[in-house]
């Protein structure tokens, strides 16, 4: 059975990774480690047949896009659609920043995202409903053929959530190290199958073939 496979890529390691900042939308560079977990994932990935490479148009995945597209030969397309969840009056802050900054925020817990938010940010039911229309405009362009998406821990954790159809309350028991790779296939039929899931350099990327 024919499928659509995408190579779901997390961006490499950030450079304020060791300050635990709340990203989202704040528009961070990555180290040079980042940089070299994208050549990994690059010389993996460079040996198969693929025909496209989006991202996010945030520089964290914009980068890992270009590294992979030029050793592809293609150029990346990027798509606003494909950030990171908005995290609101929290972007760029750490949680101990956030809460001496909005201390009626003291009480949030990450585990109240599936259907809350915080203020001027987006719940995980709004990041799905920004993200899955995207995902699927890409496998309506590239039917039966392999793309790249390069994106972030949320972004990715949404997809895998719908492809495996776990509720989002599961989002968090989902692991996206820093430069993993993912595979998934899209089959005729509807069925999705995750092949591979949070490959890096220190797991193995080969998939397994099921059928």
């Amino acid at each position: 059975m024919r499928a659509t496979r995408i190579y779901l890529v997390r961006h490499g390691q950030v450079a304020n990774h060791h300050e635990y900042r709340y990203n989202g939308h704040f528009d961070v560079d990555i180290t040079n480690t980042g940089v070299e977990q994208m050549h990994r994932v690059c010389e993996f990935i460079s040996s198969r047949e693929i025909g496209a490479v989006y991202s996010s148009d945030l520089q964290r995945t914009v980068k890992g896009a270009r590294i992979i597209g030029k050793k592809l030969g293609v150029e990346p397309v990027m798509m606003k659609s494909l950030r990171e969840l908005n995290l609101g009056r929290w972007e760029g802050l750490t949680r101990a920043e956030a809460v001496a900054k909005y201390p009626d925020d003291a009480h949030f817990s990450f585990q109240d995202l599936a259907t809350g938010r915080i203020k001027e940010g987006e719940s995980l039911l709004e990041l799905r409903a920004r993200v899955l229309p995207a995902i699927e405009e890409i496998l309506a362009r590239h039917a039966s053929e392999s793309v790249c998406v390069v994106a972030h821990g949320g972004v990715n954790r949404v997809i895998l959530s719908e492809a495996m159809n776990l509720p989002l309350e599961n989002f968090f028991r989902i692991e996206q190290d820093y430069g993993c790779l993912n595979i998934i296939d899209y089959l005729e039929d509807g069925m999705k199958v995750v092949k591979l899931l949070n490959g890096g350099p220190n797991q193995d990327m080969r998939p397994t073939e099921i059928y």
